[in-house]
Formats: structure tokens, C-alpha cells, sequence
């Protein structure tokens, strides 16, 4: 009896001695639609001196982990990652082990059914494991931990992306296998959005106003007119064949971005300093051309040879047509077509070529158009002085544009020349000067000096000169809402100075970050971020002031990454985010805690104030900060 009553006692002390707490929580989003994924955090908190063994540890030697999820109908699959876990040889069981000390966060990324109904959903993983010490080893023991989130058709698929140095437990010896996909795009890119194709697309409709293209809409219908047979079908035909010329020029410039910069390069290419000068360069050859210092024509020796092609008739002169007229046109429709592939490059890999499409399209629709009903022609207004009023006023909002690549330039070298002060100061002044010349009261050519000043030009006067006052505040501090993500950020604004103060942040300083957080015992927030990035200027300036996200900001050490600039504090933030997130895009969020143990991630930028609060909210648990 005695001998039953010690192995009792003795069974009693191993249970009661449990130094391993297991938690569930997901990783950010907590409302999932159906058929999307969402990650799940698993998180072991040993106690100090003990360990666990990693799921892929050799067999033959102490028991490994072993983690899954219990069956539900609603969840399509599951794969379990685990950190890269320390390896050494045990003389206890005379062979080499994988062992997780402090605590260990295993990712749990599960890929709904598209069938599965709104609702709450309970989520439960079984772990068996076994801890040990230097000393001694618990037996096996089993537990679960559970957590909630919410099935909503109507909810946004967030990214699920497994950091670097992972690797599926279902693999150990390959690379880290791709999680189970979602309807949201990946954060390495800036996804594809019907906006951008959209303004592409207007874009190259605008052109149409240009004083290098209006002019050749006549001659181009007169191509048409001696072109035709009397068939409508072949009418058809040409106008596609030239239209597919226009498109295939522009086309390839968006393949040549696409081409050269390679699918990492195209985040990259928009954020560099030498890009951003050659872009204000031409910028502002071109602003000074529209404005009457000299004219910018294409080559004559490449116009003669092209129009002596187009001149053998046939569908292949109809091609050469095309690419001629868009070679003639591109001494205007350049600053049309810089912005969109600048904005193209940091973007998704297909984008410049989509983007070129877009923008082509646009520009030949109304060709299109004309060499199928030359009759519209006669509704069309006359080339005159019209249009170099629109030259006029396109150059100075070009000058204005190739602004904003000058002060990428000022940010990235810290030369401090173009502050938010002097850059808004420029463009008060260069938006209204096209105001009063619009007015008469700036002698350019294109108004004459008694000529009377109609309506129109009168109201789109107006509108140049109410958004150039518009600006006055936004010199003393004041938002400017939008307007805020393409100039320079300056001093803490007039409306927060008070009663919610911008909060502090630590700027490329992450060691120092970790050990504040440590200190102050608080989680970190990195803002991976650019000079050169809009989408991150627009989030601090817009989202960070919100009243439902700016009380949020004091719960943690903020610290702000750049990673597109010249200096090496840069490249070594850009290898932290590439190796812990595995990725370059920005802006991008992270939720990190003193051990460097990640919380949670945001990609990107959003509008929707609810999905980033839920974000900063996401805090697991308390052992996992």
C-alpha cells in the first residue's frame, strides 16, 4: 500500500508541475469571409530553464510536439508552421534535438470552405508535448487551447503571410510551403485597383486636348476617308488596325518598365533618388516647353521614315500610321504618361503594362470613333487659340508636379532645402499663376490683349486660384486632408497641438525601440515607411490622427523605418523587413514585442479606420507581449 500511495503522490507532483501555457488568438483579422484564410498564433510560454521539443525533431530520442486542429466542417485545410527552432546534441539521448526555450510562437494558417455560414466559429488546437529541464522531463501531457473568430460574407479577405523563417512541420526539409491563399493581394506588391486603370484611362482622353494631338484628329480622318472601299466592315478593320497601333507604342514602354526593373525592382524603382531626379528633369523640360521656351519635337529623320511606311497603304500602312501619330504626339502626351508609369512602378508587377494599355486606349478611342462616323468631325470645336490657353496651363501644373519628385530628392539626402513651408509656398504660387492668366492678368501667349473673357475661362480661373489659397493654411501646420500624402511632412499640426498631440516617434532606431518597449513594458509599433511612398504620408497624416486610432498609439513604442532612402540606416531597415516579414512593400504595419516576437502584421494602406483599430488591437494575449 505504501508503495501505491508514493507512486499517487508522485503522479500528483509531475501534474501539479506544469511549466508550459499554451494560448490560441489570431494573428490580426478576426472577421473572416468564406472560402478566404486567417492565421492563427499558437503560442508556448515556458517557464525559465525549461524546454519543449519541436515537432520535427529526430525520432528515436525525446517526443517531439505534435500540433492540430480539431475537425471542423467549415475548414477546408490546415498547415502548421514553427519557427526555426535550436538545435544541439543531447548526451541524454546521444543524438542531435530541436528544442524551443522563452516561448515559441507556432502559426496555424487555415483556409475556410466558400460553403461555410456567418457565424461564430470556434477554433481548437491539440497540443501533446513534452517539457523538460536540464535535470529531469515531465511526462507527455495533452492540452487545448481555443479561440473565436467570426465568419462574415460580407467581411475583407485579409493576407496571410507565413515571415520569414518558418517552415511547414508537414516539410521540415523543404522551403517554407505557401500558405493557403486568399482573396486579398499579397503584400509584397501594391494590388491592381480599377481606380488606377480608371485614371489611365482619363488620362489618355485628356491627352486629346494637347496641342500636339487635337490637330491631327482632321488629318487623321482624312487617312480614313481616302483609306475606305465603301465597306463598313473594312472601315472597321483599319480603325482597329490603327488604333492597335497607338496602344502597341505605349504598350511597350510599360513592358520596357516592366522589363528593366524585373518584379522586386518595380517596388523598388519608384522610390529611387536617381528615377525621381530623371522624372522632375524631364518635368520640367517639358512644363518649360508647354509654356513657350522652346519647342520639343520628335526627330525628323524617324517622322519622314515612318510616314514614308504609312504611305504604302494596306493594313500595315493603317499600323504605321498609328505608331507614327503616337510618335508625333508624345512631345505632349509625356507628362501624361510619366506620372502613370511612376505610379506604375511602385505598384503590382502588371501595372505598367496594364496601365499603358489603359492609358493608349483612352487616348485612341476617339480616333476609333471618328474613323468609324467621320460625320462627328464637323460637331468637334476648331483648333485655336483655345488650346494654347490649355498648353499654357498644362505647363505650369507640370512644374508643380515635377515639385513633388524634387522634394522626394530633399527627403532622401536630408537636404532640408524643399521644407513643407517652401514646397507649399511653390505651389500656391505655380497654381495661381494659371488662375490669372486665365483672367488676362498674366501676359502669355495664347489670350489676346482685348480679347473678352468668357465663362468658362473665368470659372476654371476660379478653381485655380480657390485650391492655390487652399494651400495658405497647410504652411502654418494646418491638414490638408488628401493633399497631405504628396508634400513634404512638416512640424506637428495646429489641430493636434492641444488637446491630441502627434504622437512620438522613434526613427530608425530599432534596437533602441525594443529596449524602451522592455523598459516600459509595451509592445512596438514599426511603420515601415518612404520619403518617396504617398500611401504612407496619406496613413500618417490621415489614418494615425483618427479619434478612434490615436488613443491606441499611446499603448505602444512607435517606431518609424525608412526604406527607401540613400543612407545605410535604410538598407539595414529594408533587410529587416525583408528578412522577418519577407517583404520590401510599404508602407507596411507590425505589432512586435521586446523578444522581437512578432504579434500581428498590416499590410498596405487602408481607408477603413475599423480594420486598422482592430489591427492595433490584436494584441493576443498578455504573455505574448
Amino acid at each position: 500500500m505504501r508503495v501505491f500511495a508514493l507512486l499517487a503522490l508522485a503522479t500528483a507532483a509531475f501534474a501539479a508541475q506544469d511549466p508550459v501555457q499554451w494560448t490560441l488568438a489570431p494573428d490580426r483579422t478576426v472577421s473572416v469571409a468564406p472560402g478566404s484564410s486567417v492565421l492563427l498564433r499558437l503560442t508556448a510560454t515556458l517557464e525559465p530553464g525549461w524546454h519543449l521539443y519541436s515537432p520535427t525533431t529526430p525520432k528515436g530520442g525525446p517526443i517531439p510536439t505534435s500540433l492540430t486542429l480539431a475537425d471542423s466542417p467549415v475548414i477546408a485545410s490546415v498547415h502548421v508552421y514553427e519557427p526555426a527552432p535550436k538545435r544541439k546534441y543531447d548526451p541524454n539521448f546521444q543524438l542531435d534535438t530541436e528544442t524551443f526555450e522563452k516561448q515559441v510562437v507556432f502559426l496555424v494558417a487555415i483556409e475556410l470552405k466558400k460553403d461555410a455560414a456567418n457565424g461564430p466559429l470556434d477554433l481548437t488546437a491539440q497540443v501533446r508535448y513534452q517539457s523538460c529541464n536540464d535535470k529531469e522531463c515531465l511526462p507527455p501531457k495533452r492540452k487545448t487551447a481555443s479561440a473565436t473568430i467570426t465568419v462574415d460574407a460580407s467581411a475583407v479577405a485579409s493576407a496571410v503571410m507565413i515571415p520569414a523563417g518558418y517552415r511547414d512541420i508537414a516539410s521540415p526539409s523543404a522551403p517554407p510551403a505557401t500558405p493557403p491563399t486568399s482573396s486579398a493581394p499579397a503584400a509584397a506588391s501594391t494590388p491592381l485597383t480599377p481606380s488606377f486603370l480608371v485614371v489611365a484611362f482619363a488620362f489618355g482622353l485628356a491627352a486629346i486636348f494637347t496641342p500636339c494631338v487635337f490637330p491631327m484628329i482632321p488629318i487623321t480622318v482624312s487617312f480614313f476617308l481616302n483609306q475606305q472601299s465603301g465597306r463598313r466592315s473594312q472601315s472597321l478593320i483599319h480603325a482597329i488596325v490603327y488604333s492597335a497601333g497607338i496602344v502597341v507604342l505605349f504598350t511597350s514602354l510599360g513592358l520596357a518598365a516592366k522589363a528593366i526593373a524585373g518584379p522586386i525592382g518595380l517596388v523598388r524603382l519608384g522610390a529611387s533618388p536617381w528615377v525621381n531626379g530623371f522624372i522632375a528633369l524631364i518635368f520640367i523640360v517639358f512644363g518649360l516647353s508647354l509654356l513657350g521656351a522652346f519647342e520639343l519635337t520628335m526627330p525628323s529623320a524617324v517622322l519622314t521614315r515612318a510616314d514614308n511606311a504609312s504611305r504604302r497603304g494596306g493594313y500595315l500602312g493603317t499600323l504605321i500610321m498609328g505608331l507614327t501619330f503616337a510618335l508625333t504626339a508624345f512631345a505632349c502626351v509625356g507628362p501624361f504618361v510619366g506620372p502613370l508609369l511612376v505610379a506604375s512602378v511602385q505598384g503590382g508587377e502588371l501595372q505598367p503594362v496594364l496601365g499603358m494599355i489603359a492609358f493608349s486606349s483612352g487616348l485612341a478611342a476617339p480616333f476609333f470613333l471618328l474613323a468609324l462616323f467621320p460625320s462627328f468631325l464637323r460637331r468637334l470645336p476648331r483648333s485655336g487659340g483655345w488650346m494654347v490657353r490649355v498648353k499654357v496651363v498644362f505647363g505650369f501644373v507640370i512644374l508643380a508636379a515635377a515639385l513633388k519628385y524634387l522634394s522626394v530628392i530633399d527627403q532622401q539626402f536630408h537636404i532640408g532645402a524643399l521644407t513643407r513651408e517652401r514646397f507649399l509656398a511653390a505651389w500656391v504660387i505655380l497654381f495661381a499663376l494659371p488662375g490669372l492668366y486665365l483672367l488676362g492678368l498674366l501676359r502669355l501667349e495664347g489670350i489676346e490683349k482685348d480679347e473678352p473673357l468668357g465663362v468658362g475661362r473665368t470659372l476654371v480661373a476660379a478653381l485655380f486660384l480657390i485650391f492655390s489659397l487652399s494651400l495658405v493654411p497647410g504652411m502654418f501646420g494646418t491638414r490638408l486632408g488628401e493633399l497631405d500624402a504628396w508634400v513634404p511632412a512638416g512640424a506637428q499640426t495646429i489641430g493636434s497641438a492641444s488637446a491630441n498631440p502627434e504622437p512620438k516617434w522613434i526613427t530608425n532606431q530599432y534596437r533602441e525601440a525594443l529596449g524602451r518597449a522592455r523598459a516600459e513594458n509595451k509592445l512596438v509599433l514599426i511603420n515601415f515607411t518612404g520619403y518617396a511612398c504617398t500611401n504612407c504620408h496619406w496613413m500618417r497624416a490621415n489614418m494615425f490622427p483618427r479619434p478612434e486610432i490615436r488613443p491606441l498609439l499611446d499603448d505602444f513604442v512607435l517606431l518609424e523605418l525608412y526604406t527607401d532612402g540613400t543612407d545605410d540606416a535604410s538598407v539595414a531597415n529594408q533587410q529587416i523587413e525583408s528578412t522577418k516579414f519577407n517583404t520590401v512593400a510599404i508602407p507596411f504595419y507590425a505589432i512586435v514585442a521586446p523578444d522581437e516576437t512578432v504579434i500581428a502584421t498590416f499590410p498596405g494602406l487602408t481607408r477603413n479606420a475599423a480594420e486598422f483599430s482592430t489591427f492595433l488591437r490584436s494584441r493576443p494575449t498578455a504573455a505574448g507581449a
